[in-house]
């Protein structure tokens, strides 16, 4: 059981953060494009702009599964350090639950806002499932489309919360958990 949530977990982890770097080209792509066909050619992308915004928006709540999962948000590492070891682990489990409860709320109220948003991008075209099969439509994305990133991320946050805590709680049962340290923080314990 344990090792199947281990081998997903590192499947996600993999694939997000090819995804990530994906987006993150794409940012560069089309900023580049958006850039040279306006100052150069004179003639810039109407869908330039948007595509660049959007794909920025899906790259940081990608981003976000992935440092829940690293313990890469934000913390006090430096209390941390300070307080006993099964302190220190209950502090950060409680953290890692208030952010399982926050992927909740991403998930029940982002599944929300993508039904009941409306509107279109009139400089978007895009494909829709049409009787079985994909369809290119020429304009007009629906703007759920690009929202729906937002229970997405809540759920990807919520298994690596999840995951995180299972993580931690069978290494101090086997003894083998050790307190994460941030750079920083270590840096600052030494010259004390």
């Amino acid at each position: 059981m344990f090792a199947t949530v281990k081998f997903i977990d590192r499947a996600v982890k993999k694939l997000l953060t090819a995804f990530c770097a994906i987006l993150l080209l794409l940012m560069v792509i089309f900023t580049v494009y958006s850039v040279v066909m306006r100052y150069v050619f004179e003639d810039p992308p109407v869908w330039g702009d948007l595509l660049t915004v959007l794909s920025n928006i899906w790259l940081v709540f990608l981003a976000l599964a992935l440092t829940v999962r690293d313990k890469d948000h934000i913390a006090l590492d430096l209390i941390y350090s300070r307080l006993p070891l099964k302190g220190a682990f209950f502090i950060q489990q409680f953290w890692a639950i208030v952010i399982f409860c926050l992927g909740l709320v991403m998930i029940i109220y982002g599944i929300e806002a993508v039904s009941t948003m409306g509107g279109k991008y009139w400089e978007m075209w895009y494909f829709a499932w049409e009787e079985g099969q994909f369809v290119f439509k020429p304009n007009y994305m629906p703007k759920k489309y690009a929202i729906a990133i937002v229970p997405i991320s809540g759920f990807l946050v919520s298994f690596a919360a999840l995951a995180s805590v299972l993580e931690d709680s069978l290494r101090l049962k086997a003894g083998t958990y050790e307190q994460f340290k941030d750079i920083d923080v270590q840096i600052e314990i030494d010259r004390n």
